[in-house]
């Protein structure tokens, strides 16, 4: 599966997003009807003439009832703006907080460039890690904890939720819920860096049921019967400093955590599908693929690199 394109903000999908799109048809149409106004009292007053003045007489200000007009036309943009604000404030309450607590928390952590995401269940006392592709249960809040580990970003899927920065240092709370299954873009919203752009992510509203078992799934280590010697062995060696694999002793921290590799749809925060073909270009030159990313070259002979592959190939 590649990413759903384009980035989708017209139409939205859950109650933390729908009154922000509501909001934003309304004030689009009512701004088309006052420069539809507008354009109309232009042209009408280019084209009324005003009456000939007799001789010696002066023009006065307002003496044709144009001052009357400026009256009404002021009086009733106030009224308009009034209305727009009340609405605006009205709407900003509305997703302020969920209708229920949320129970599902996700710590996001943004670095140059891709997502990192911890999850805390109250319902499952053992949390987990994913990268750049978040599942939710349908019609359930979860609440979305924000910080960045190098410069500012901004968390934003448009048709979920609002857009809101990743500050080092400091953590911001927003919230999300998706009423119906589906796979909604994200992306980081702050220029950020050289693959600013890039730096894309998925969530995938899941069925209750389906959601259960993708994140039972999740939370398994990999299994002895999932790894292949060789190639754990060269992984192990060369990359295990920066990712970790749960239930081997590879335990990086730097980079994604690639224990159910497999399970994802994209690869380097949605830059490539999660192919064979798309993983061994990644490993072999990231930096061609993503330049500035922080993942090296980890110069692996072509049998190393094979083995690697088919070590991470049973990382599901």
């Amino acid at each position: 599966m590649s990413l759903p394109s384009p980035l989708q903000y017209l139409h939205t999908a859950g109650p933390a997003a729908d009154p922000v799109t509501t909001l934003g048809w309304g004030l689009g149409a009512v701004s088309a009807v006052v420069l539809a106004v507008v354009c109309i009292a232009l042209v009408a007053g280019l084209v009324r003439r005003r009456a000939p003045l007799a001789p010696g007489e002066l023009a006065v200000p307002g003496d044709q009832g144009g001052l009357s007009w400026i009256y009404i036309g002021v009086s009733i943009s106030a009224l308009v703006l009034a209305a727009c604000a009340a609405w605006t404030v009205v709407t900003l309450r509305a997703i302020a907080m969920p209708a229920q607590a949320a129970r599902l928390t996700v710590e996001v952590t943004a670095a140059q460039w891709w997502w990192r995401a911890r999850y805390r269940d109250a319902d499952r006392p053992s949390a987990f890690q994913v990268a750049n592709e978040l599942h939710v249960p349908v019609g359930r809040p979860v609440r979305i904890e924000l910080t960045s580990e190098d410069v500012i970003h901004s968390f934003w899927v448009p048709q979920l939720a609002g857009k809101v920065d990743a500050i080092p240092g400091r953590t911001n709370v927003l919230w999300l819920q998706a009423d119906r299954p589906g796979t909604y873009r994200g992306q980081c919203g702050e220029f950020c860096g050289a693959e600013h752009a890039r730096m894309q992510l998925v969530v995938v509203a899941d069925s209750a049921e389906d959601y259960a078992r993708w994140r039972d799934a999740q939370q398994a280590p990999a299994t002895p019967q999932q790894a292949v010697a060789a190639g754990q062995a060269v992984f192990q060696s060369h990359c295990g400093a920066c990712h970790a694999v749960r239930g081997t002793p590879a335990g990086g921290l730097l980079g994604p955590d690639l224990t159910h590799l497999k399970s994802r749809h994209t690869l380097a925060a949605g830059l490539l599908p999660d192919t064979p073909d798309a993983l061994a270009r990644w490993i072999e030159d990231p930096q061609a693929l993503k330049p500035g990313t922080r993942m090296p070259n980890p110069k692996l002979s072509p049998e190393d690199r094979q083995a690697v592959l088919a070590y991470l190939g049973t990382l599901n």
